[in-house]
C-alpha cells in the first residue's frame, strides 16, 4: 500500500494502447505500394503475416521499465546462474525485494534458451519468467538464432501453460550478450506471433517493455508481423526476411534435415570437382551467408521504385525462399498421396530424372497452392544439380490440364537453378493439341525451355535417353504403350 494515497508506480497495462489502436493514434498512414509490391501483387503471394485485428489487440508497445508493468507475468533476462547485473534484471530485483534472490539461489542456475518461474513478490505482476538469451558470435548464428526462438517459445509456452492472462517481455538479449537487436526483434516478433495463432486463445496481452533506444527498431519491425490493415500488410511484404521459420516460428536449418533418398541402394559416382562444386554451390543460401550484402540499403532502394537488376534479383530469391518456408512447414501428405511428382533413377548421363504422371493431377479437386508448395518441397535440393523430368501426357482427361497461367505463376516463382539445371523435358504420349499448348506457351509465356522440350511418342524412344531398369513407370502406362505401339520386350517393363 502506497503511504498517504500516493500514486502507485505500477502501470496499468489497461491504459497503454494496443498497436492496432496505435495506427490512428500516432497519426500514421500505411506507406504506399510502389513497383516491386505491384509485381508481389500480380503473383497473388500471400503475406505470411497477414492483417489479424484480433492478434494486434493483444499486442502492446510499452516504452519504460518491465519492472513497473502490473501483467500477470514479466520476463527477466539474465545469465546461466540467474545474477546477472543488467539494467532489466536489477530493476526487477530493486522492485521484487530480497526474497526474489532467495528463491533463485534454489534453482541452481538456468541453461541458455530454457524459462524458470518464479513469484513476483512485490512487484504488480504475479509471476517472473526468468530465461537467459544466447551469446551472439557470428560464426555460430543458427546456434544462437535457435537458442532466442527457445527462450521466446518457452516463455510463450509457460505463460500458456499457467494460464496467464498477460505477459510483459522485454528485450531478451542483452548488450553484453551481443545479440544485434534488429536480427533478435525479428526472431521475437515471429516467435510471439506465431504462439498467439495456434496458442494463443488464453492470453489476453502481450507487452513488449523496450528502453527509447530499443523503441524505434520496435516500432519500424512491428508492421512487418502485426500489420494493422491490409495497406500495411502489402506495403510490409517486401521487407520480411526470406527466412521466417517454420509454422512456431523455429528457425529452419536445412543442412540439418535428414532427406531420404528414393532409392537408398543406388550410389552416385560423383567425382571430387563434382562434390566441391555442390557445396560451393550451398554458399550464399545458409543464414550467416545471408547477412553479406547491405540489407538496408537494397531495401531503401525498393521502397523508392529504383530497382536494380541485383535488387530485382534478391527480391525474386526473397520471394522463393518465403515459398520454401512455408512448404516445408506445412502438411502436404495429401498432395504427396496422389504420386504426380517422384524422383526415380538417373538416365545415360548420371542426371537425376524425375517423374510427372498428368492423370493423377486431380486439379479440379485439389488446393493448388499446395500443389505448387509440394512441387518446389520436393524439386529445391534436386534442382541443385542437373536433371531432366518425364512428363506422361497418358491418358489425361480436361480435368487433369493445369492452367497456363499457373504455369506460368510457378515459372516465375521457381528459383533460378530450377531453370538452370533442368537440362531435357520428356514429353511422353504427347496429343496434338498438347503440342500445340505447349509450342505456344513456351514460346510466349516462358523463355528458354522450348529448347528442351522433347515429344516422344512411345516409351522406346524414352528408353534410348533412360534405361527401363532406371525409370518407374505407372503400369496404366506401359499398358496404353502396348496398346498403341506394340508390345516391349520383359525387360522394360518395369511398373511401380
Amino acid at each position: 500500500m502506497d503511504p498517504l494515497g500516493a500514486r502507485s508506480q505500477f502501470v496499468d497495462i489497461q491504459t497503454l494502447p494496443t498497436w492496432q489502436q496505435q495506427l490512428g493514434e500516432d497519426g500514421e498512414e500505411a506507406p504506399q505500394l510502389d513497383q516491386s509490391d505491384s509485381l508481389l501483387s500480380q503473383q497473388s503471394f500471400p503475406s505470411p503475416f497477414p492483417f489479424r485485428p484480433d492478434i494486434n489487440r493483444k499486442i502492446i508497445l510499452f516504452t519504460g521499465d518491465v519492472a513497473l508493468l502490473n501483467c500477470t507475468s514479466i520476463v527477466n533476462t539474465s545469465n546461466e546462474m540467474l545474477n546477472d547485473k543488467n539494467p532489466v534484471s536489477d530493476s526487477i530485483h530493486q522492485h521484487a525485494g530480497p526474497e526474489l534472490r532467495e528463491e533463485l539461489l534454489r534453482f541452481k542456475g538456468c541453461r541458455t534458451g530454457e524459462a524458470k518461474l518464479t513469484k513476483g513478490f512485490n512487484l504488480a505482476a504475479r509471476f517472473i519468467i526468468h530465461t537467459v538469451g544466447p551469446k551472439y558470435k557470428s560464426k555460430y548464428r543458427t546456434a544462437a538464432e535457435s537458442s532466442l526462438y527457445s527462450c521466446y517459445r518457452n516463455i510463450m509456452q509457460l505463460a500458456a501453460e499457467k494460464s496467464m492472462s498477460s505477459v510483459g517481455i522485454g528485450v531478451v538479449s542483452t548488450t553484453k550478450r551481443g545479440y544485434p537487436l534488429e536480427d533478435a526483434t525479428h526472431i521475437a516478433f515471429r516467435t510471439v506471433r506465431r504462439f498467439l495463432e495456434n496458442h494463443g486463445n488464453s492470453l489476453e496481452a502481450v507487452v513488449f517493455a523496450v528502453s527509447e533506444t530499443e523503441e524505434p527498431v520496435y516500432r519500424k519491425l512491428l508492421p512487418l508481423y502485426y500489420p494493422r490493415s491490409e495497406d500495411e500488410e502489402k506495403a510490409s511484404l517486401p521487407l520480411i526476411p526470406a527466412d521466417i521459420g517454420n509454422s512456431e516460428g523455429e528457425p529452419v536449418v536445412p543442412e540439418r534435415q535428414i532427406r531420404i533418398a528414393e532409392k537408398p541402394g543406388t550410389l552416385e559416382d560423383d567425382s571430387e570437382e563434382e562434390s566441391l562444386e555442390s557445396d560451393l554451390g550451398q554458399v550464399g543460401t545458409h543464414a550467416f551467408a545471408r547477412m553479406e550484402g547491405d540489407v538496408d540499403k537494397q531495401r531503401k532502394q525498393i521502397l523508392q521504385g529504383q530497382m536494380s537488376e541485383a535488387a530485382i534479383q534478391k527480391q525474386h530469391q526473397r520471394n522463393y525462399n518465403r515459398w520454401l518456408c512455408r512448404a516445408r512447414a506445412e502438411d502436404l501428405s495429401d498432395i504427396a498421396a496422389l504420386k504426380a511428382l517422384y524422383q526415380t533413377g538417373v538416365d545415360l548421363c548420371g542426371r537425376t530424372v524425375m517423374v510427372i504422371v498428368g492423370r493423377n493431377i486431380p486439379v479440379t479437386l485439389i488446393d493448388i497452392e499446395k500443389a505448387l508448395l509440394y512441387f518446389i518441397h520436393v524439386m529445391d535440393h534436386i534442382t541443385v544439380k542437373e536433371y531432366v523430368m518425364v512428363y506422361f501426357h497418358t491418358l489425361t482427361g480436361e480435368h487433369n490440364h493445369l492452367d497456363p497461367h499457373f504455369l506460368k505463376n510457378l515459372f516465375d516463382i521457381v528459383d533460378t537453378k530450377f531453370k538452370k539445371n533442368l537440362k531435357a523435358f520428356y514429353y511422353v504420349h504427347p496429343t496434338f493439341r498438347s503440342k500445340v499448348s505447349t509450342w505456344f506457351f513456351t514460346t510466349f509465356s516462358v523463355s528458354g525451355i522450348k529448347d528442351k522440350v522433347r515429344y516422344l511418342d512411345n516409351l522406346q524412344q524414352l528408353f534410348t535417353a533412360i534405361k527401363p531398369e532406371q525409370i518407374d513407370i505407372p503400369p496404366f502406362v506401359l499398358e496404353y504403350d502396348a496398346r498403341i505401339n506394340g508390345p516391349q520386350n520383359p525387360s522394360q517393363s518395369s511398373g511401380l
